[in-house]
């Protein structure tokens, strides 16, 4: 642990910029004009990433800096502080929030610039940045849920920015319940962690936890509490169909929260508490079969999709499914790497498709695109590159994370490195069959959103084409040891990963050979080709396009309506609720409560009308009265 007085005051500064920017703009902002305010909370970010490079630059791989900030909640012998602890992996995630943050802030500048409640927007989105570097930057598990819960509260207010849209605020609605759920296995798992280990802090917590036999059912408890949390964060399965609605929200908002960000929270929670999973082989055993279903399951859905936004949030909840797999095998490093890359692409494709949809007014529909390559080149250019890299194409930088899951799983279990490899097959069928219809062939718009077709502003285009870049050469911080370059990423999160590593590989199996990663390398590759191939023989080479809703059977439907998950929990879950909820309101709320109610006000004037009756203003009358009292007062004396 690291005491140098150089590097607290940038560190206490992190996450306090965007806090500032917020208040200006929250405050202030409707006295400044518009085209200011998303420079202000742009610059705000900036300032965050300049105090996240600097301490990346100057704060050893091996340390971490402890930040206690004031004692916050004391009890018995629980005593919980307000602190931060900046270590490479809160690092990696707080270059990754205000990096793609500030670039999106940028963008944004000039994709809400028409939209009146412009403040408002920025506004949200420096609260959401302040948040979620409160989520990462905290140092224990109580402050990371208050990160936890603002940037849930934020999502909620950004999906529904567009508030006079009913269906925009059912979309925010479902996010926010949904997280709820979520949100109360991970309260629920901060209990059994304090009123077992007596502290919140990760340090201690961890300390305690590996004096416990592997297996033990408390880990397991907590582990399956905290996944359960994460679950609903990182959109997994049951809990992942806010994801795709969330999708309601402005475009810049899904490449912020619901692609780079926010639902990568699960992933750094898990990551952050390694030694408590790798002391539960079966939470571990869980997180994986989940994360491996999730992302076989939203790459199915994703083939059938029509909303270009649509298939970006299924691939998003697949991608997510992968980092979980790679987590649930063990290979926490792997799984952050693939985060960071999938920032990257993931959220160039986002900002991509904005630059689409702002090209044609608001058109969503791939099925009334076409050509646009012609029209909008930089936008073209920089969402193939996305495409490429997430398809996992080298030298891009999805090929480096992917390949590295890939491997990790092989060693771990064939099976799911088969589903695994399909998924990504998938990927990039569906992401090709995106690009294809989107920018090849004809136009298939109007004649009046054809002729209005334009490129989107530099301050659109600039953050697209550095995104690019970073999609290309972003894979280079992790170079596998079978091309002879030693993992500067694995190396650099190994102080954080080391504990729980250790305690996995007392009982792991050897890794693969070199010559074995070769063939999964080349497997891999040759796959992601094939599926490239063939999106472009059925879109391109014979034009196919997408069938009508209407003329869909069997399995097709099935996919294209998402296999009627969210149907589902209508019928088995919220129909019974509203059921359920219209009989109390009969039972206990009408026929309990207002009749008690009501019959206490009944009696009260009943009992008013009749006391009313014995005051008629005659003196003599009130003179009896009061000697009968006394006379009564008296009797009840003597006999009682």
């Amino acid at each position: 642990m690291l005491t140098d007085s150089s590097l607290i005051a940038p560190g206490m500064l992190i996450p306090l910029f965007p806090l500032i920017g917020f208040l200006i703009n929250g405050l202030f902002g409707k006295y400044l004009p518009k085209s200011i305010t998303g420079w202000i909370a742009s610059l705000a970010v900036l300032a965050s990433f300049c105090c996240v490079f600097y301490m990346f630059t100057n704060l050893p791989s091996t340390g971490s800096l402890h930040i206690d900030l004031f004692n916050w909640i004391g009890f018995a012998n629980f005593n919980i502080s307000f602190g931060y602890l900046i270590d490479p992996l809160s690092i990696t995630m707080m270059l990754v929030v205000t990096g793609i943050g500030f670039l999106i802030h940028v963008y944004s500048i000039g994709y809400m610039h028409d939209d009146e409640g412009v403040t408002r927007f920025f506004t949200y989105l420096n609260l959401f940045i302040f948040f979620m570097l409160l989520l990462v930057i905290g140092s224990n598990y109580l402050v990371m849920f208050i990160g936890w819960e603002g940037v849930g509260l934020c999502s909620y207010l950004l999906i529904g920015y567009w508030f006079k849209n009913d269906a925009f605020n059912d979309a925010a609605k479902k996010a926010f319940v949904m997280n709820r759920i979520g949100d109360l296995g991970f309260l629920l798992g901060m209990f059994f962690i304090l009123f077992n280990f007596g502290s919140l802090d990760y340090a201690e917590v961890m300390k305690q936890a590996s004096l416990l036999p592997v297996g033990s059912a408390l880990l397991v408890t907590i582990t399956l509490l905290l996944f359960v949390g994460a679950t609903g964060k990182s959109a997994q399965i049951p809990l992942y169909t806010w994801l795709p609605d969330a999708m309601a929200g402005p475009t810049p908002v899904s490449a912020l929260i619901h692609a780079a960000t926010m639902v990568t929270a699960g992933i750094y929670m898990i990551t952050r508490s390694g030694v408590l999973y790798a002391m539960a082989p079966f939470s571990m055993e869980i997180v994986a079969i989940v994360g491996v279903a999730t992302c076989l399951m939203a790459a199915i859905i994703g083939l059938m999709q029509n909303d270009i936004k649509k298939v970006l949030a299924y691939s998003t909840v697949s991608q997510l499914g992968l980092m979980f797999a790679a987590l649930g095998i063990g290979a926490f490093a792997s799984g952050m790497f693939h985060l960071v890359t999938h920032a990257f692409f993931k959220a160039l494709l986002f900002l991509g498709s904005g630059s689409v949809i702002h090209a044609l007014h608001g058109e969503q529909d791939i099925r009334k695109m076409g050509g646009l390559s012609k029209y909008i080149k930089v936008t073209f250019i920089t969402f193939l590159i996305g495409s490429i890299a997430i398809s996992g194409i080298p030298p891009f930088a999805g090929f480096f994370s992917k390949d590295e899951i890939l491997s990790k799983a092989f060693e771990h279990s064939k099976i799911i490195w088969a589903i695994l490899s399909i998924s990504s097959m998938m990927t990039a069928f569906y992401m090709f069959r995106l690009v294809y219809l989107t920018f090849f062939n004809d136009f298939r718009g109007t004649e009046v959103t054809k002729k209005h077709i334009h490129e989107s502003p530099s301050t659109m285009t600039i953050p697209l084409i550095i995104l690019a870049v970073l999609s290309i050469f972003g894979g280079f911080i992790g170079l596998p040891s079978v091309l002879g370059f030693a993992h500067k990423f694995q190396q650099y999160l190994s102080a954080v990963t080391a504990p729980a590593q250790h305690i996995l590989d007392e009982s792991h199996a050897a890794e693969v050979s070199h010559s074995t990663e070769w063939i999964l390398i080349f497997t891999a590759v040759i796959a992601a080709i094939a599926s490239i191939l063939y999106a472009r023989y059925k879109y391109i080479s014979n034009k196919e396009q997408p069938a009508e809703d209407a003329s869909l059977t069997g399995i097709n439907k099935m996919v294209y309506n998402k296999f009627y998950v969210d149907e589902i929990y209508e019928t088995c879950i919220v129909k019974p609720l509203k059921v359920l909820s219209d009989l109390f309101l009969v039972l206990i709320d009408k026929l309990v409560i207002d009749l008690v109610v009501n019959a206490t006000a009944w009696v009260v004037g009943l009992s008013g009308r009749t006391l009313r009756l014995v005051q008629n203003g005659n003196t003599g009358f009130y003179v009896f009265a009061m000697v009968f009292g006394i006379i009564v007062l008296f009797v009840i004396r003597l006999f009682i």
